[in-house]
């Protein structure tokens, strides 16, 4: 049994879908199936149950799950009791991030480089619930994270806030327009992320849709960012919503980004940190991420 065998097992159990479980492995999903297969072989029992629209535990792979997950914590500890001394000696600092930052993480990297030039920032790309355990852990740092939320233990520091665009086909009348107003999308429906995968965004939007006056409907969620855009751009109309700094260096045919209004959806953005006294480059980061939302 290989710890890749694990985590692979980990985050299927944790998607119930192969194909987004490749997505965060950034790897194919004939990968993952391949070593879920080995992993079941060895064990001698089927860890999923899988038909062409769901996949679901088994007894087996329920009775599994805790234990990996505890092998997969040990791990991380042990990672992190050899990473804690290489921090010591080489002034780095793990910095936890997600896609659509834009050009405020690139201000981050520079203002950080100018206020601790003898230290070093890992960026770290992990799931917003993963970047808050891995803060809680010591793994991280410190951890850009959106959207208010419990975080038990850590200390929350508000940073900036940012826009969220409408994607729509190119085809659609809306797309004259330069900006949309919510409620002339209520017929359409929205292709979010599902409350389970992000509570922050998928929260945002229906409170919004209701502020505009209207109960939005949902159309299915697509596994992929690519699936997604070009279900819009090509298929049954509907749309999607991108952070602004995110859309800015997307392009996709047929489709368009407008800004919104009425109300205009705004996600707040906040740094993770442990409540320790901070040491001086964690310091320059907190600073660092303040210039980047001015």
């Amino acid at each position: 049994m290989e710890l890749r065998q694990l985590q692979y097992f980990l985050i299927v159990a944790e998607e119930l879908h192969f194909g987004r479980a490749a997505e965060r492995l950034h790897i194919v999903q004939s990968a993952v199936s391949q070593q879920v297969n080995r992993l079941e072989k060895e064990l001698g029992v089927a860890l999923f149950e899988r038909t062409t629209r769901t996949v679901r535990l088994t007894e087996a792979g329920r009775r599994l799950l805790p234990h990996a997950e505890h092998v997969r914590d040990a791990v991380a500890g042990a990672r992190h009791a050899v990473d804690d001394l290489r921090t010591e000696r080489t002034g780095t600092i793990r910095l936890g991030t997600s896609t659509g930052l834009g050009t405020r993480l690139e201000t981050i990297v520079v203002e950080f480089a100018r206020l601790a030039p003898d230290a070093r920032l890992e960026l770290v790309n992990a799931g917003g619930d993963e970047r808050i355990k891995r803060v809680r852990s010591g793994e991280l740092d410190a951890a850009v994270v959106r959207g208010p939320r419990e975080a038990p233990g850590l200390e929350l520091l508000p940073l900036w806030s940012d826009a969220l665009v409408a994607a729509i086909p190119a085809r659609h009348d809306l797309a004259v327009l330069r900006e949309i107003e919510l409620s002339a999308l209520a017929g359409l429906p929205l292709r979010v992320v599902g409350r389970s995968r992000n509570s922050a965004l998928h929260d945002l939007m229906v409170d919004s849709c209701r502020r505009a006056g209207s109960e939005q409907i949902f159309g299915p969620e697509l596994p992929t960012e690519q699936d997604t855009l070009a279900a819009i751009g090509f298929g049954p109309p509907s749309w999607t919503v991108y952070y602004a700094a995110m859309a800015a260096q997307l392009s996709f045919p047929g489709v368009v980004f407008r800004p919104l209004r009425d109300p205009e959806p705004m996600m707040p953005n906040f740094l993770a940190v442990r409540p320790d006294p901070p040491r001086a480059e964690l310091r320059a980061l907190i600073s660092a991420c303040h210039v980047a939302g001015d």
